[in-house]
């Protein structure tokens, strides 16, 4: 088995365009595809394609029929879309690779149930496949269904325990480490960390790579510290009401996603204290919200459509064959929550 950490680019999204020109991500597409029956004024269509033009956007084509006459298949079943925002992102990260290659995805969400992903698994099957990309929206792992052997396969999101199949992962322990090396490197040194739901792997990994760069800078971890939370705004915040009664508050509060640290700013706002002057912010996602906060959230990246691409690279690759565990690069992203002064 070989293990790889892989270096995530970065480019510009259809995301920063919107932010760019101030428009939601649904304009940017229309005026995009040209769609000319929508509403959508001349000064908007304009200030759209101006964005494009300064950031050096470049439309990945997602979801277009092949160029040539090839109707090749890859299929991508998951198992949730509609409970996280990251689930897009990866379809959008496979069907951008696919074009590349000229083919086409089809896309399932079976809710895990078994009987369904059999049943599909038979169909690509007789539709003859290149390839099935198995996703779940957890990272986690898990068990494949047993008709997943018949095709080229690679897990997305998840790995197998007997390592049968090649699989991609957030590498949230680097994640965890690197989002507390930041806020050592701010200067901070009494640093709370608010995790998810403890049964959740990504939540115990980033905590993980908490307590390793408190380590690394010699400084005892601090079981006080440490507020279970449960990846959502209200835990975010009741957490945060609790670190801060403390005889010594910390200086820093490390939020094991984004939803928990928009928890956190309302406690903190609660009590009179300024997020990035009197106390310090970090996330964990880089969901949309985190651009918006005040001051904006720096927070670390998980790189879903970069792990979409890699799936279907995987499946194309000469070596396919070869069993490769891919724990990909979080990249941090420093905005101006994560100071305070001194």
């Amino acid at each position: 088995m070989k293990l790889t950490e892989k270096e995530t680019p970065t480019r510009v999204t259809m995301k920063d365009v919107a932010l760019h020109a101030g428009v939601s991500q649904s304009t940017v597409s229309f005026v995009l595809n040209g769609l000319e029956d929508m509403r959508i004024s001349r000064e908007t269509r304009k200030r759209v394609m101006q964005a494009v033009d300064e950031l050096g956007y470049r439309p990945r084509g997602a979801g277009r029929p092949p160029k040539s006459n090839r109707t090749g298949v890859i299929g991508l079943m998951i198992d949730e879309i509609a409970t996280s925002p990251f689930a897009a992102i990866s379809i959008e990260g496979v069907q951008e690779e696919a074009w590349k290659n000229d083919l086409i995805v089809e896309v399932v969400m079976t809710g895990g149930d078994k009987n369904y992903e059999t049943e599909v698994l038979k169909k690509w099957s007789g539709d003859n496949a290149i390839g099935v990309v198995y996703g779940s929206i957890l990272t986690r792992q898990l068990v494949p269904p047993q008709g997943l052997a018949r095709h080229r396969a690679v897990l997305l999101n998840c790995y197998d325990h007997d390592k049968q199949y090649s699989s991609v992962v957030p590498a949230e322990r680097r994640g965890g480490e690197v989002a507390t090396e930041a806020l050592l490197a701010a200067g901070h040194r009494r640093i709370a960390f608010i995790s998810g739901e403890p049964w959740m792997e990504a939540s115990d990994q980033r905590m993980e790579g908490y307590e390793r760069a408190l380590r690394a800078a010699r400084i005892p971890v601090d079981p006080s510290l440490i507020m279970e939370g449960n990846f959502l705004p209200s835990g975010g915040r009741d957490a945060t009401l609790k670190l801060m009664q403390a005889s010594v508050p910390p200086d820093a509060i490390f939020c094991a996603n984004d939803l928990t640290a928009v928890g956190c700013y309302e406690a903190l706002k609660e009590l009179g204290v300024q997020v990035g002057k009197s106390v310090a912010v970090m996330g964990y996602d880089d969901q949309e919200i985190a651009q918006h906060l005040s001051p904006a959230l720096s927070t670390v990246l998980l790189p879903h459509r970069e792990m979409g691409q890699w799936c279907v690279e995987q499946l194309l690759s000469p070596d396919a064959q070869l069993v490769v565990t891919e724990r990909m690069e979080c990249p941090l992203v420093l905005r101006a929550s994560h100071r305070s002064d001194p």
